[in-house]
């Protein structure tokens, strides 16, 4: 056996020598100062990260107070300084909002942006009564300068204002003073005052029919009876070039606008003109909704059964032949439709479905009543 493992084991050549305490404990005291180095370079390193964080928010901060007279690397100016150059034209369409109204004015180049608009007008109290119309800016204008010249009244160049077909005349008179600022009461006033619109003789003072339904464009300082002469005129002219005589003219409107009423689409204006033209000659009423809902002045949607035992002239049920008035301003289509019905023996017409406009004629009684079972179901299933 060899002696190799007897007794106590001996330090081997090339094993290290086990250190002393008091070595260990300097080396100890080197790599507790070495670390303390490593940390005190980590802790500065961070105060500069922070430092820089700071500056960079600080920058932030002071850009967003000052606000933003430039943004993005190439330095765009998002208000302009005004007071602004030369002039421009803009048009502000019934309806637009501040954001609308900030788009067109950067198309024209009066604003820089749309943000700085929309800060403009939300910032002033009245930017809400800014009336539709042409207005006369300036370029590279501020703001809040180009907020407060929409509001001047001096600025407004023109007002486009668009009348549609069958209007009555209660509704083109909201219509215009909704967007020229003129009271509705001068309207009526205007309305009332034939000689001081120009309405003819044959019109029996009544200017319901007579207001030409068209897009205008109406002056800043233009006023109500000069607007509803336009429109009387308008007619008249219509009227003159389809060859109407004078005293055919207001029982060619007062058919006119009972079409324009009555179905959707002009290719059934002729048709409809017949049916009233069937029912005049055999005696019959005319008996349609749209009449006795203008003289009770509501949609003939809202009629319910107690509104055809209402006595008045508009009673298309109690009483035989034309309304005594037009009940709406018909377009110059309708007009020419009066003028040329259509052949047909129809006595019986109804619009099955209000969606699709859908309308069905007929010469017998029977059938208008599958129509109107039609119509009947067809309101159940969407009304």
């Amino acid at each position: 056996m060899s002696d190799l493992f007897l007794g106590t084991l001996s330090q081997h050549e090339g094993e290290p020598p086990v250190p002393s305490r008091r070595s260990r404990s300097a080396r100890d005291n080197k790599a507790h100062r070495s670390r303390q180095r490593r940390n005190r370079r980590r802790r500065s390193f961070l105060v500069v990260i922070l430092a820089l964080a700071l500056v960079v928010g600080g920058g932030y901060v002071v850009k967003e107070f000052v606000g933003g007279l430039f943004s993005g690397g190439e330095q765009t100016v998002t208000d302009y300084p005004g007071p602004g150059h030369d002039s421009a034209q803009v048009v502000i369409n019934a309806g637009d909002t501040g954001s609308a109204m900030g788009s067109t004015l950067v198309d024209a180049r009066v604003v820089a942006t749309v943000k700085a608009f929309t800060a403009a007008f939300a910032a002033n109290p009245v930017a809400a009564s800014i009336q539709p119309g042409t207005y006369q800016l300036r370029l590279e204008m501020r703001a809040a300068d180009a907020v407060e010249a929409l509001l001047d009244p001096t600025n407004l160049v023109s007002t486009k204002v668009t009348i549609p077909e069958g209007f009555t005349a209660e509704k083109i008179f909201a219509r215009l003073s909704e967007q020229t600022g003129i009271a509705v009461e001068e309207f009526e006033a205007a309305a009332a005052d034939p000689a001081a619109i120009g309405l003819p003789p044959e019109a029996g003072g009544e200017v319901e029919g007579w207001l030409s339904p068209l897009t205008y464009t109406i002056a800043p300082d233009e006023s109500a009876a000069a607007i509803l002469s336009t429109m009387v005129a308008g007619t008249v002219r219509t009227l003159d070039d389809l060859g109407v005589p004078a005293a055919d003219r207001q029982t060619v409107l007062i058919k006119a606008s009972i079409t324009e009423q009555e179905v959707s689409f002009t290719e059934e204006y002729a048709k409809v003109v017949r049916v009233v033209d069937n029912r005049l000659a055999t005696g019959m009423p005319l008996g349609m909704d749209t009449i006795n809902a203008y003289g009770l002045g509501k949609s003939a949607m809202d009629l319910v059964a107690s509104d055809f035992a209402v006595d008045n002239p508009y009673n298309a049920r109690m009483h035989t032949g034309l309304p005594p008035t037009p009940i709406g301003n018909p377009g110059a289509e309708a007009i020419n439709a009066a003028l040329h019905p259509a052949d047909g023996d129809w006595l019986y017409f109804i619009t099955v479905d209000l969606d699709s406009g859908e309308t069905k004629f007929t010469s017998s009684y029977d059938e208008f009543l599958v129509y109107k079972a039609q119509y009947q179901q067809w309101l159940a299933a969407n009304r």
